[in-house]
Formats: structure tokens, C-alpha cells, sequence
């Protein structure tokens, strides 16, 4: 019995280490690596990892696997329970997956899609789905088919049927400019999904300082090195000022609280669903 005790103390002793070395890397890498290279070997190298953390205390439904844990995220204090090694799934995907499921027309016929810097966890069952009209972009991304400024998108007026920019908004120079392309490139009736990070306490209009550039200024300013601009109360106002209709969807509070906790879903995050009017 002793021996049993023991055996079960080291092996919470080494995953206990395990997990705050990992929270360490994920840490350094966020912050010190471009994106574009993480995208590039994030995939195989978690994978392996996911290995140590198979269980069934959580589900990733996009991929419908599940684990004891997922992997924590985040630059400077990571969220335990964030990241799934294996889709590379984040809450926020996981919860804009049973969205698009539940609540859109998206699994439900072959859309011509836009998916700007398109996220690693949606790009094959994405493709799958849509196949040829599945289009991603972004400016810097490996990942992308077209290369594209999302002030420019290289597209005619009325192309797409939808289109999807996750965290983007925060990072571009004119976010106004932004959204008015891809208003520009729906159809009429089409429909987008443009999520930005909020942090707290969320003032009631969005900051922004040109005169701020430093990393360290920005990380003060923004909550984050590389974004350009704090995001308030006031962004779906900054979106219909694109002439989109905005549905501030509090989805996430219609979910049972069991699967919040099985899928590790945020709490409070709202979804922006953004429509062309006819």
C-alpha cells in the first residue's frame, strides 16, 4: 500500500512539473516567437504532447477528443485549461464552433467563405465543408492561400456568402477600413463573425494612440506588445458604423454549465454575428 502511495505522489509530482514547464514554454514562445513560425510547428510539436494529457475530464468538439486537461495559453499568465494539443483549439474556437453549428447556416450547405488569418484548429473541417470556396487570407501567415491586407481585399464586391476575422481588428492600423472590405466583399444577406479581445475592467470607448509604438508602451496601453488599440463597450458601434446589422449573442449562457466544463468554454464571451442587409 505504501509503495502504491508513493508511486501515485511521484506521478502527481512529474505531471505537476510537466504542466509548469509547459506554461513556461507556451509563456516564452508567445511572447518572443512571430506567429508565423509558431504556425509552422506549433501542430507536430503539441501533438506529441497531447499524448501525456489524454484523459476524459474535457472534450474539443471540433475534433471530438478528449483529455484529463488541456495545455494553459497565454503570454504572460496563462489560462490553465486553454489550449487542445491536438485541434490547437482555444475556448473561444471551441465556442465559435457549436456556434456556427447551432446558430448559422454553415454545416448546412456549401458557402463561398472568407476566412481571414485563419485559425489552425478550423482550416481542415473548414475546407472539408466548403472545399474549393473555403478561401483563408492574411498578410504574413504560411498557412493562407491568398496573401491579402485586409484594408484591400482582393476580392469583387458582393463575393462571399460569409466570412470569419477572429482577433485581428485589434492589430490592423484601421480597423474602420477593415470592416468596411469585408462588408464590401458579402453578399447582401451575408453574414460575418468578428471577435476581438476585451480586457478588463472594458472602458466604454475603444483607446487608441498613434503617437504609442513602443512594445513595451503598447503592452501598457493595450494589454498586449502588439495590438494598436484597446477595444471598448462601444465596438459593435464600430462595427454597424459599416452598415452591418450586429446580433450581440450571449450563446454561451444558453449552454449547459456540464458542457461549459467539458468543452472549457469562456464564460462571458459574446458573439459579434454581423449581417449584410439585403
Amino acid at each position: 500500500m505504501q509503495h502504491f502511495l508513493t508511486d501515485s505522489h511521484n506521478h502527481s509530482i512529474r505531471l505537476y512539473n510537466f504542466e509548469t514547464s509547459m506554461k513556461k514554454l507556451i509563456s516564452f514562445v508567445l511572447r518572443k516567437v512571430p506567429r508565423k513560425y509558431i504556425q509552422l510547428v506549433s501542430k507536430p510539436a503539441l501533438k506529441i504532447t497531447g499524448l501525456f494529457l489524454r484523459g476524459d475530464n474535457v472534450t474539443c468538439p471540433i475534433i471530438n477528443k478528449s483529455y484529463r486537461k488541456f495545455l494553459p495559453y497565454g503570454r504572460v499568465n496563462p489560462r490553465e485549461n486553454a489550449l487542445c494539443p491536438d485541434s490547437l483549439s482555444l475556448e473561444r474556437h471551441r465556442l465559435l464552433w457549436l456556434y456556427l453549428k447551432e446558430k448559422t447556416n454553415f454545416f448546412d450547405e456549401r458557402l463561398h467563405f472568407l476566412h481571414v488569418a485563419p485559425e489552425q484548429c478550423f482550416m481542415k473541417p473548414f475546407e472539408k465543408q466548403h472545399k474549393d470556396k473555403y478561401i483563408t487570407g492574411d498578410i504574413e501567415s504560411p498557412l493562407a492561400k491568398v496573401k491579402m491586407d485586409i484594408h484591400r481585399i482582393p476580392f469583387d464586391n458582393d463575393t462571399f456568402d460569409a466570412a470569419m476575422c477572429n482577433h485581428v481588428m485589434e492589430h490592423v492600423d484601421n480597423d474602420i477600413i477593415a470592416v468596411r472590405e469585408i462588408y464590401r466583399v458579402l453578399k447582401p444577406g451575408g453574414w460575418a463573425i468578428m471577435q476581438v479581445p476585451f480586457f478588463s475592467p472594458i472602458p466604454d470607448k475603444t483607446f487608441e494612440d498613434v503617437s504609442i509604438k513602443s512594445p513595451e508602451a503598447r503592452e501598457k496601453a493595450y494589454g498586449q506588445d502588439d495590438h494598436v488599440r484597446l477595444y471598448g463597450k462601444d465596438y459593435p458601434d464600430r462595427i454597424r458604423s459599416a452598415g452591418f446589422e450586429v446580433v450581440e449573442d450571449d450563446f454561451v449562457h444558453t449552454i449547459p454549465a456540464d458542457l461549459v466544463a467539458r468543452y472549457a468554454l469562456p464564460k462571458n464571451e459574446i458573439i459579434y454575428f454581423c449581417k449584410k442587409t439585403a
